[in-house]
Formats: structure tokens, sequence, C-alpha cells
């Protein structure tokens, strides 16, 4: 069994357990960011994965969910921003460089423009975080979708990231916020898939692991805000800020939220009609 995870600090609440030996995984971990594990379980490299929630959706068929795991936030993400020179409706023309790092956040950020701020810029994907955190990137973009650990370093007051580069930008938005502010509801950025070929006796092991360790990740934030400190160099407390205003389950209005998320998409013409399909439960059937 291949099991992707995603290597910045939003997955230390569902590894963290794992990571630490306190809860066994019969599984080996591949790590990527989210458009490499989307690759890997599109090309069946992996068995189970974390995967941009635009993944599953444009290859329902494919993948069964695993229940009560998701990335998801009710109001202000904090990893997802938009960081910009100039008021997002006033962006029609403009170069805006997007993550080759996340395609669920690219599509939201393209449904913002086109029903929110009514606007039409040109997106041009690359790496948008390592040219963000770069004193040679700065120039030629109006502005920059950044998501992870890069958006985190570029808010931090503390950062020497963002006192280098963080006031550059006038205007920053935080996606999750505004989809909540749009829609009224919880936006979901990556869930747990595994292929449906995977036999369901193994991906039901790993889905037990998998929420044994993300029971243990939130009775310890704590522990793991110490954890991401070190690993980004933002401050405890701010990172504890930041596990506060995300969730690991993927509850009922998750569920909602996630839907009205790919019912867009679809009327976009971005993603097939699809359904969500779980994967079964102990002795149900597949």
């Amino acid at each position: 069994m291949r099991v992707g995870r995603i290597p910045y600090i939003n997955c230390f609440p569902v590894y963290g357990a794992v990571d630490r030996g306190i809860v066994p995984l019969a599984a080996t971990l591949v790590d990527g960011v989210p458009t490499a594990l989307n690759r890997m379980m599109a090309e069946g490299e992996l068995d189970v994965s974390v995967v941009s929630a635009v993944e599953y959706a444009r290859d329902s068929e494919r993948y069964l969910l695993l229940p009560d795991l998701a990335i998801s936030c009710d109001g202000p993400v904090r990893s997802v921003m938009l960081f910009s020179h100039a008021p997002a409706e006033s962006l029609t023309g403009k170069r805006v460089l997007v993550s080759r790092s996340s395609m669920t956040s690219v599509h939201l950020l393209e449904l913002l423009f086109e029903h929110v701020w009514r606007a039409r810029p040109e997106f041009v994907p690359g790496d948008a975080e390592a040219d963000a955190l770069s004193q040679d990137g700065q120039e030629g973009f109006a502005a920059r979708l950044v998501i992870g650990d890069a958006a985190l370093m570029l808010q931090s007051a503390e950062h020497p990231l963002a006192q280098a580069h963080g006031a550059r930008y006038e205007h920053v938005y935080d996606l999750g916020a505004e989809w909540k502010a749009w829609t009224g509801l919880p936006f979901v950025f990556a869930v747990w898939v595994a292929q449906r070929t995977t036999p369901v006796a193994q991906a039901l092991g790993v889905h037990a692991s998998l929420i044994a360790s993300r029971d243990w990740g939130l009775a310890h934030l704590p522990e793991l805000s110490a954890q991401a400190a070190r690993s980004t160099g933002v401050p405890v407390n701010e990172c504890r800020h930041y596990f506060d205003g995300l969730d690991w389950r993927l509850s009922l209005k998750d569920l909602d939220g996630l839907t009205e998320f790919f019912r867009r998409l679809e009327l976009a013409g971005r993603v097939p009609r699809g359904k969500l399909a779980f994967l079964p439960a102990a002795g149900g059937r597949g």
C-alpha cells in the first residue's frame, strides 16, 4: 500500500501520530504537493491519498472518498491567498501568477474572478510559492496566488520573508473567506480518496489509522503548532491560530460546500457531472 501525504503543515494533524509511531500505518507514505499526488493517483501509482477536491470531481468514477477526512475551512483559511498590487476588480487584462501546486485553489480563484470580482485577468501557471519569496520574482505580475506554508510566511509580521516581501502587496484576499462571503458555506480544499481498485479491507485499514491519527492530532494541537513553528519560522501562536481555522473532518455542512463548489464547476464546464461516493463501512458492499 502506498499512501500520499502533502508536506505542508496543514497535514500535521492527520499524520502526526503516524509520524511519531503512536498510530501504526500498514503502508508506505509518499510526499508530494497536491498536484503531484493528483497525478500519481490518476496514474494508479498510489492506493490512497489526500488529493485536491477538484481531482475527485474530475474523475469521480475512479475514486472513493474516505469518510470524515478532509481539509476544510468555514471562513478564512490563511494558506490560500491572492496577493495583489491592485484591487482584484481592476485586474482585467493583468497577469496573475497562479500556483501549479493546487488545482482546487486555481479553480476557486477563477470562479471568484468571474462571479465576485467581475474581472478577467491573464492567468499564468508557475511556481508562485518560490516566486513570491524570491527577490528576483517580484516583477511582471499584478498579483499572485500563493498557497501552503509560503502563504503563511508572507502574512506573518515576524517572519523575515514577510518583512522583505509581504509589504509589497497592498491588497490581500483570503480565498476561504471570499468563498464564505459569497456562498455562506464552508470550503473543502482537499479530500482523502482510495482507488476503487484498492482492496476494501486494506483501504479500510488505512482509513482507520488516519482517523485515529487525526483524532490524536486534534487533541495535541499545541504540540503540532510548536512543530509547525519550527518547520516554517512562523510564530507558534500564529500556527495555532491557523490550525484553529481548519477542520480535518468532513461534516454534512462541509459536504454542502463541496457539492456547491462542484455544481459551480460543472456549470462552468470545468468538471464532468458526477456524484459523491464513499468507501463502504466494514462489512458493507462496495
